[in-house]
């Protein structure tokens, strides 16, 4: 009801502008709970375990600043980043964009973030709070080896996360996504693995929307074959389906709303591309328990969200928490892992 109220004034700043002040009130707000990890909807995908499936995709805290905020939020997990090895300014502004009439969003951000080395230190901080922090790690425009930059990356932070997410998916650095490839794919996850080491936490692999059935089909077979903790299903889709905001055209990756049919759809794809064998995360247009549970019956062992935010406030974690505790006992499940894959 509250964030109703200020809504207005902050849709009245450019959007940057605006995600720059919600990280800044996060950082005043006092320690908060967090979710239980033994109530109903605690589950388990790749060794952890997860007092809720909902969490806070990558994008929103780039610098891993609140991580335990949003934790006390009613996230079950949080996903910091993406960091790259070296600090980089992004692409020139504006380079994100409210779509208000499609609950959408374009982001041309280009992996702004202030590097390695200040992540480290906000992350070594943090070290014997628990909660289930997620570290997704990207490559630098201009480095002159990406597969080296991901492997640096993974060797920095495999002591401080939970998990590693491997970004090979967005848009808005050129060249980027021809590391889905699928000989380009399997030489960098080889790297990561390696730099992260034996007893390092999980890698989970975040792929595009925009994926032809042979990429999906040799995703699938890489992914399993290294024995990845999950897939993110998926990241920002450069397609523009039909949009009403005079925003629909500007360059970069669309997320929110028009995402959603799509996003559930390569999730589908990459169920039965993988048989089951690997958990799934779904992203891209979760916007209510509604969503997020069709997604978890399509296959999602985990859900992510962030572009809602924007529309429904610093509430909606904790809505859609509640949601998805009445809904899983509507339709007869004791467990979260039961419902996966159930639709």
């Amino acid at each position: 009801m509250l964030y109703n109220l200020i809504r207005p004034a902050l849709f009245a700043l450019d959007a940057e502008t605006a995600h720059s002040l919600s990280l800044a009130a996060l950082k005043t707000m006092p320690a908060l709970g967090r979710a239980r990890g033994d109530g109903p909807l605690a589950c388990e995908v790749a060794g952890l375990r997860f007092p809720n499936p909902l969490g806070m995709a990558a994008g929103y805290d780039k610098d891993a600043e609140v991580p335990d905020a949003l934790l006390g939020l009613g996230f079950g997990f949080v996903e910091v980043g993406s960091i790259t090895p070296l600090p980089q300014g992004g692409n020139p502004r504006p380079r994100l964009f409210r779509l208000a009439e499609d609950r959408a969003v374009i982001n041309r951000m280009g992996f702004n973030n202030h590097g390695a080395e200040a992540a480290v230190t906000r992350l070594a901080r943090r070290l014997g709070r628990g909660g289930i922090v997620g570290i997704n790690i990207g490559a630098n425009k201009d480095s002159a080896d990406r597969i080296a930059d991901y492997a640096t990356m993974a060797r920095l932070m495999a002591p401080l996360a939970s998990y590693l997410a491997v970004n090979v998916s967005s848009p808005n650095t050129p060249g980027l996504r021809a590391l889905q490839d699928e000989t380009a794919l399997g030489e960098l996850l080889d790297a990561v693995i390696a730099a992260r080491g034996a007893a390092g936490p999980p890698v989970f692999l975040k792929v595009a929307p925009d994926l032809e059935p042979a990429d999906i089909d040799a995703i699938a077979r890489i992914a399993l074959d290294r024995k990845l903790g999950a897939l993110i299903v998926s990241n920002t889709t450069i397609s523009r389906p039909a949009l009403r905001s005079r925003h629909a055209q500007e360059a970069g990756g669309l997320s929110g709303a028009p995402l959603r049919e799509l996003a559930q759809q390569r999730l589908r794809d990459f169920r039965k591309a993988t048989g089951g064998a690997l958990p799934l995360i779904g992203v891209g247009g979760i916007a209510s328990a509604e969503h997020a549970w069709e997604r978890i019956r399509a296959g999602a062992s985990l859900v992510q969200l962030y572009s809602a935010m924007a529309y429904e406030g610093p509430g909606l974690a904790a809505r859609i928490v509640r949601g998805l505790e009445r809904l899983m006992r509507r339709d007869g499940f004791a467990t979260i892992a039961e419902a996966v894959g159930s639709e």
